[in-house]
């Protein structure tokens, strides 16, 4: 769908200042919105109260979820303070509220269940989210040079919140890994010949025109077919797309006879919570995920039952005490 002139000036500011694409799309669909919203009136004849207004009532009217919220304003406070230099000041709308929840963890016993189910591509994508702790969309935007084998580590380039970070890489991967990698390159030859190429970022693309040919610039994961670079109109080939791995994962969890709500991303929070019970520090844990604030890692000791700092129910220290070989039992009798 063509956007209108406005709409085109904000998605090249945004392009401009280096956001990805989905921010971009994102920031645009609530844009769009909060225009549509107040009856296509326009932003610069618009200010803190209609923005107020907007928010609110997605939060009262909509009853969207609180990250919902955020992004709607976040893509509004882009659009007044940097686009149209127009400051908002304090806004004090009502935020949408959300009560938390804990993130669905597999156990150990579920994960070797249910990755035998799983095949091909999907199979290492998925022991790579649950090995290294990678979100799918950083799973899939793996290139080659990314994957340190003697090393056993991934570099995530470019992550959530725009972050470079080191993650391990599991061992038992290493020779799946060296036979995609095998095909990976395979298949850029195959395109090189025809001048095509990996899709590579607008501004390396522009410098090193024959980036594209290097062979750490391949995809690990490559889609099978050709598209055009959504920037630059150039015809390359992009990763995977993430529904390839959905599609794959859900019969194989209905396969295993899990009734847990199993995504891709059930995986990242089973390696961090796997880590912890087996006594990691959650400071190591908080640097594999690349979580901001050690607040953020800490719902997974939650999930545990346990505080990373060992705590356990006073209960089971009173019935179990340590000088007991067998532990009481207050529930029930063995009498007849």
């Amino acid at each position: 769908m063509a956007k209108s002139a406005f709409l085109q000036a904000v998605s090249e500011d945004i392009r401009l200042r280096g956001y990805s694409i989905r921010t971009e799309h994102s920031y645009l669909y609530w844009i769009k919105s909060f225009i549509l919203y107040h009856q296509k009136k326009h932003p610069q004849q618009m200010g803190a109260d209609e923005v107020k207004a907007f928010l609110s009532w997605l939060a009262n009217q909509r009853h969207v979820a609180v990250n919902t919220q955020k992004v709607a304003l976040n893509a509004l406070v882009f659009l007044y303070h940097k686009f149209l230099k127009i400051e908002l000041g304090e806004l004090g709308f009502t935020h949408a509220t959300k009560q938390r929840s804990l993130p669905v963890v597999l156990s150990v016993s579920e994960v070797a269940a249910l990755l035998p189910h799983l095949k091909g591509i999907s199979a290492l994508v998925v022991s790579l989210l649950y090995g290294s702790g990678l979100r799918v969309s950083e799973c899939l935007r793996l290139r080659v040079q990314d994957i340190d084998l003697e090393h056993l580590s991934i570099t995530v380039r470019d992550g959530k919140g725009k972050k470079d970070r080191q993650t391990l890489l599991s061992s038992s991967l290493v020779t799946a890994l060296k036979q995609q990698i095998t095909r990976a390159l395979a298949l850029q030859q195959q395109d090189n010949l025809r001048g095509i190429g990996p899709s590579l970022p607008f501004a390396l693309g522009r410098k090193y025109p024959s980036a594209y040919r290097q062979a750490g610039w391949m995809f690990l994961f490559p889609s099978t077919s050709l598209c055009a670079h959504p920037l630059t109109g150039v015809l390359c080939r992009h990763h995977l797309h993430d529904s390839v791995v959905r599609k794959a994962l859900q019969p194989a969890v209905v396969a295993c006879g899990i009734r847990k709500k199993v995504n891709c991303h059930t995986f990242r929070h089973s390696f961090a919570t796997h880590l912890l019970q087996s006594g990691y520090d959650i400071r190591t844990v908080q640097e594999l995920l690349g979580h901001n604030d050690v607040a953020t890692t800490q719902i997974y000791t939650h999930v545990i039952g346990q505080h990373y700092a060992g705590t356990v129910s006073p209960l089971d220290k009173l019935f179990n005490p340590p000088e007991l070989k067998e532990p009481l039992c207050i529930y029930g009798s063995s009498a007849a």
